[in-house]
């Protein structure tokens, strides 16, 4: 495999490791017999053990060595959330999670770097497309839960059984992994442990967050909004994580072209209007096909515009690459952290369809912040940004 057919073939396994567990949360929540505000604030323990991961790996990741990240991290990811699927309760469910949250701190730093590295040594951009192979592997995994689900195949079978494919796809994709050289114009220095966020940093956060809020909402709550709206069956409720999966990949297979021809700051100006209009028709379908068409454009609109962010903070060079991108994800994913309780609270009180336009403001701020994707000219460097 070529260096970029190894990044992809990372982000791939990366997402199918994580998404398997979504399209059966409503088996779990009614198994725990328990409400989405509840759930919600279970399902943190993630997002908890990714803020603690991102704090604090950054320091020895090159130390551990990336190929040995992902060779044990993703397969270990799918372990451990096949073995929160037996939580007796919402609180083991918290702290069976947050172990698969260190993981994805680890993990998502590597494959972010190695992508932009690679992309630094080809001189075009990849970041897109690699993170277009996350939802072709997050698309996979919704598939796979959702027929399982209507086979009535058990969450604990499904996730264990994902747990021995994701681990025999680890040896024979990512055995021959080569970790890209460091950018020659990037900074050396010594990594904090707490990614401080720069001016830049909190700018990249902003453009990010509505992004990250209704990724997640999507993520988490597009199969109980199906089934609690529509009383749609396993499969049509497990396959609306499919469908936004599907959507992303597609708009992330092509977005770089449209990078390379209009430029990231009206790339993600668009793509933010089309997370709205996503949002907006989730909010009032009155269809199950609507609201399908709803989480596709939601993840249209999600699909470049962390990317972009992350190829933004990854290329500045007032700190090193390792701490400018855990600083973004640090940031970023407090969104991951607060949305499920606050999202959970919401669907709760309001219905959970209103789970999905509280985020409607967070869309106009993200089009004022996505002009500080515009790139950054550098003498160093080969890649072509116009």
């Amino acid at each position: 495999m070529s260096p970029p057919q190894r990044v992809y073939s990372a982000f791939f396994l990366y997402a199918l490791a994580i998404g398997g567990i979504f399209p059966r949360l409503g088996d779990l929540q009614r198994a725990l017999d328990i409400d989405e505000r509840t759930l919600g604030f279970a399902l943190i323990g993630t997002a908890t053990g990714t803020m603690v991961s991102l704090t604090l790996a950054s320091r020895w990741l090159d130390r551990l060595g990336h190929r040995a990240v992902l060779m044990v991290g993703i397969p270990l990811l799918a372990a451990v959330y096949a073995s929160a699927s037996w939580a007796s309760g919402p609180l083991a469910l918290y702290w069976l999670l947050l172990p698969a949250g260190l993981c994805i701190g680890a993990v998502e730093i590597v494959v972010n770097l190695e992508a932009d590295r690679v992309e630094h040594q080809l001189g075009q951009r990849i970041m897109s497309r690699a993170h277009a192979f996350w939802s072709i592997g997050f698309f996979a995994a919704g598939l796979i839960g959702a027929g399982l689900a209507q086979l009535g195949v058990s969450v604990q079978a499904h996730l264990a059984g994902m747990v021995v494919v994701i681990a025999l796809a680890a040896v024979v994709l990512l055995r021959g992994f080569e970790p890209a050289s460091h950018r020659p114009d990037g900074h050396r220095g010594e990594a904090p442990h707490w990614a401080r966020p720069t001016r830049i940093t909190a700018v990249l956060v902003t453009a990010t967050l509505a992004a990250m809020v209704l990724e997640g909402a999507g993520i988490e709550w597009s199969a109980i909004y199906m089934r609690d709206v529509f009383a749609a069956s396993p499969f049509a409720a497990g396959s609306a994580v499919a469908v936004g999966a599907a959507a992303q990949a597609v708009a992330r297979l092509v977005a770089d072209r449209f990078v390379q021809r209009h430029g990231p700051v009206r790339v993600a100006r668009a793509l933010q209007l089309l997370l709205g209009a996503g949002a907006a028709l989730v909010l009032l379908a009155p269809h199950p096909a609507l609201a399908l068409l709803g989480f596709a454009l939601m993840g249209v609109g999600t699909s470049a515009i962390f990317p972009l962010a992350m190829s933004a903070a990854a290329q500045a060079t007032d700190r090193p690459a390792a701490v400018n991108v855990a600083a973004l994800a640090q940031t970023s994913f407090i969104a991951f952290l607060v949305g499920p309780p606050l999202l959970g609270w919401v669907a709760t009180a309001f219905g959970i369809r209103w789970s999905f336009g509280i985020a409607l403001p967070l869309v106009l701020l993200g089009w004022w912040a996505a002009r500080a994707l515009a790139p950054r000219p550098s003498s160093a460097s080969p890649l072509r940004t116009q």
